[in-house]
């Protein structure tokens, strides 16, 4: 679980510094998107993983 976590956020990370540097306006703000759906789905990992521990 851990590594699809650190998984997830890299691609978040690449995905940020791609939009950072299109010129595209349209296809930076699909990046930024798709770097927050990776987020999203590692923080939701997390949290599943957090209540299975207690």
């Amino acid at each position: 679980m851990a590594k699809m976590i650190k998984s997830l956020r890299k691609q978040a990370d690449k995905a940020e510094r791609a939009a950072a540097s299109s010129l595209d306006p349209e296809s930076s703000a699909g990046l930024m998107a798709l770097a927050k759906g990776y987020r999203a789905q590692a923080d939701m990992i997390k949290s599943k993983k957090r209540r299975k521990a207690r």
